[in-house]
């Protein structure tokens, strides 16, 4: 998990050495050209070796997740790259103030200041000594730390890893496949069915819900019908090689068959041989845990249409693999059922009792014990096979069922559970991997809202540039794939068909907040803790803090802060978080009942999401106009009625809410803010809610060409025509609100906008 690091101060070294940013700085420190040299020469150096450690972690895998040694040097290795991190933080905004008011007067006053930005020597320094630190941590690795890289290679690992999994999940007996009658009969007709031509299958659904377990059930069943049937375990690190001669294997039972002398074949022989053999016989072919659609197109070519009645079933977690499957032969499995998950819970956990009854005294423990499995068969299976070896009495289960989540982490009968996941986890993209942790930092049954995460995703710097899309046209592709892979579970699509609402599952969760806590990517508070940050943590999420005076210790080194609860936990919080938090990204302190801004929040150089929604805040400090990396500021539903003109200095911004809502005799109405002179300045905002129309914003609105989504205010019937050829200017927008300043004005918006999808 250090990868995720390491990937994100790779990112932003990319960023400060690009031509702009360094001849910017040359520019602006042409008397300290010789110490800037050095300083970017330094930062090549250190992201070359950043990048070949990179390279060696994403090449590692779980079986030195318990090594200590290999654990300790990993949390080195974290430290340096935080501390690399906040370096060129430092130096992105050193070199980033030329057009900014008062950049001169900083230069020359900024670094008298106490708590001022490390001066370019002194950034330098760090640099310098980051490069030693990482010189020593290679010689360190190489005296002492022993990893498993040499005997069989991560990918050998994976495979042996997906076919122990296959091989457990194909041995699971018919009584442990609950709840899927009605699915096994339908995959039967579909594999035995009278249709002459070649017909693909695809079983889709999350690791863990029994897709391998009944596929085997059902192959048990049909192949005899077949002249010829083979299974295959598909693993992540797929070779074409290594499963043609699998299926050969599997298909040449018969010591006379034609399949039987390929042994000295290369790859080219033998998909021929395999594909003449397959032309003349109806077969059978299981593909069990299908990554990627290049393994189906692959093996499609050699698994053709022969008009003799063929099957081809695949099993995945993945939907864009499903997708390949023949017209209306996708079957998803889903959690099971509260009544079926209980059934399944009481045969593991009671097999020798009449009918699997559950005594009376434990079953309110029992069914909140199935509960916590989430419908997940395997799940369900480990962990009846957990009670099952316990004392049947309520102290002894109510003990057990306290320390669920952490058997689930720690006990070695839980270890397919976790493997499970861990081979759905470890071969995902490290940005994605970074996006999962993230969600697993928010409860659990927690509903994230698409465009809310998004923009977190982004101020985190989680999201590449690719092309010619914007960040949040990248995201929303991110958040795409990982409910393709089953990481996320769509809960709502939007009336445009598009991913509205999602949630994580629990298990996963858990297993992805460990990671999250091992390896300080994050961690979530809430009234069961203390409220102590542990050394390098990154980001908090508190949750149902207590509320008291007690003051939590290691702020310096947080990056993100987001609040799920109406409570602060102290009122001297907030002025210590804009002290002590330097680098602050995300700072989400929506519903909190505060009233006031501490002017300090000017000093978070880094903040690049402000959240105030549903606060008591009436006033933004004039501070906020240092916030020049800002992207999201968030002040819907609270007091602010007006912005500080410093607010059009923000020019990286790129969503602003602002709607103030009052209910008069239960009627509800909106409203937007006062912008001050200079709307035009804001040329990056995609997100306008709400602008309270007046003359001077009029005739600045149509500068906003990257706008998306725009709600106007007391718009009067005067105001359309210029209204109207602002839009024109918006190429993009794809959602416009327009609220009347009263209900007999008439607005007439004579205008086309190609891109617009919804108008209210």
């Amino acid at each position: 998990m250090a990868e995720t690091v390491i990937l994100l101060a790779i990112q932003k070294i990319g960023i400060a050495l690009a031509n702009g940013a360094a001849n910017q700085a040359s520019a602006l420190f042409v008397k300290y050209g010789t110490q800037l040299l050095k300083l970017q020469r330094g930062m090549d150096r250190v992201v070359r070796e950043l990048r070949l450690m990179h390279e060696f972690l994403c090449q590692m895998d779980i079986r030195n997740r318990k090594k200590q040694a290999y654990e300790i040097w990993l949390g080195e290795v974290r430290k340096v790259a935080h501390l690399m991190e906040d370096m060129v933080d430092e130096y992105l905004y050193l070199v980033g103030q030329e057009h900014d008011v008062g950049f001169f007067f900083f230069l020359k006053n900024g670094f008298k200041k106490p708590r001022s930005l490390l001066s370019l020597n002194q950034i330098a320094f760090k640099v310098k000594e980051i490069e030693k630190d990482l010189s020593h941590l290679s010689e360190t690795k190489t005296r002492w730390v022993l990893v498993n890289n040499e005997d069989t290679s991560s990918s050998d690992y994976i495979v042996k890893r997906s076919q122990e999994l296959a091989n457990i999940s194909r041995c699971l007996e018919e009584e442990d496949l609950v709840g899927v009658d009605k699915k096994r009969e339908l995959l039967q007709q579909w594999l035995a069915g009278d249709q002459l031509e070649r017909s693909v299958i695809a079983l889709l659904g999350m690791g863990g819900l029994g897709k391998t377990a009944l596929a085997a059930n059902v192959y048990r069943n049909v192949r005899e019908k077949f002249q010829c049937h083979a299974w295959v375990s598909i693993s992540q690190t797929y070779s074409r090689e290594d499963v043609l001669r699998n299926i050969i294997k599997e298909l040449s039972r018969d010591k006379d068959s034609v399949l039987s002398n390929t042994a000295g074949m290369d790859i080219t022989c033998l998909q021929e041989t395999l594909k003449k053999f397959l032309e003349q016989h109806k077969y059978l072919i299981i593909l069990d845990d299908v990554w990627t659609p290049e393994v189906f197109n692959d093996l499609s070519r050699i698994c053709i249409h022969n008009e003799k009645g063929s099957r081809l079933l695949i099993t995945t977690r993945v939907s864009r693999v499903a997708a390949l499957a023949s017209q209306g032969c996708i079957l998803t499995l889903e959690a099971l059922p509260e009544d079926k998950a209980r059934d399944l819970f009481c045969k593991k956990a009671f097999p020798r009792d009449t009918n699997y009854e559950c005594p009376v005294k434990l079953k309110p423990l029992s069914n909140e014990i199935s509960s916590k499995c989430k419908g997940l068969p395997l799940v369900i299976v480990l962990v009846g096979g957990l009670f099952l070896v316990h004392e049947k009495t309520v102290e002894e289960w109510r003990r057990i069922n306290a320390q669920l989540n952490w058997e689930l982490i720690n006990n070695p009968g839980f270890d397919h559970i976790r493997n499970v996941f861990h081979l759905s986890f470890i071969y995902l993209p490290t940005h994605l991997k970074s996006c999962v942790l993230y969600c697993s930092l928010f409860p659990e049954d927690y509903i994230f809202k698409r465009k809310q995460l998004v923009r977190l995703w982004i101020a985190e710097g989680f999201v590449e540039e690719r092309g010619e899309c914007t960040l949040e046209e990248v995201a929303e592709g991110y958040l795409k794939e990982l409910t393709d892979r089953n990481m996320l579970q769509l809960v709502k699509r939007n009336t445009f068909g598009r991913v509205k609402r999602f949630r994580m599952h629990d298990i996963i969760r858990d297993l992805a907040a460990d990671l999250c806590k091992k390896n300080c990517f994050g961690v979530t508070y809430d009234d069961n803790c203390g409220l102590s940050i542990e050394t390098n943590v990154r980001r908090l999420v508190l949750r149902k803090p207590k509320k008291d005076n007690h003051q939590p210790s290691g702020m310096h080194q947080l990056r993100t802060f987001i609040t799920l609860d109406k409570i602060m936990p102290s009122l001297t919080l907030l002025p210590l978080l804009c002290k002590e938090s330097r680098y602050m990204t995300v700072l989400e302190l929506s519903g909190l009942p505060i009233e006031k801004i501490p002017d300090a929040i000017g000093d978070l150089f880094n903040l690049r999401h402000l959240g105030l929604r549903d606060t008591k805040v009436k006033v933004l400090p004039k501070s906020v106009e240092n916030l020049c990396n800002l992207l999201t500021l968030d002040l819907y539903e609270s007091d602010i009625h007006k912005l500080p003109s410093g607010i059009v200095k923000l020019k990286k911004l790129r969503h602003l809410f602002a709607v103030i809502v009052i209910d008069r005799e239960g009627k509800l109405s909106k409203y937007g803010v006062c912008f001050p002179n200079g709307l035009g300045n804001l040329t990056n905002l995609q997100t306008l809610q709400a602008l309270e129309v007046q003359e001077e914003s009029l005739r600045h609105l149509g500068e906003l060409r990257q706008m998306r989504s725009l709600r106007l205010c007391n718009v009067k019937g005067i105001y359309c025509g210029r209204i109207s050829e602002s839009l024109v200017q918006m190429p993009y927008l794809s959602f416009l609100d327009v609220i009347a300043s009263d209900e007999n004005e008439v607005l007439k918006l004579n205008v086309r906008v190609p891109s617009l999808q919804k108008l209210t």
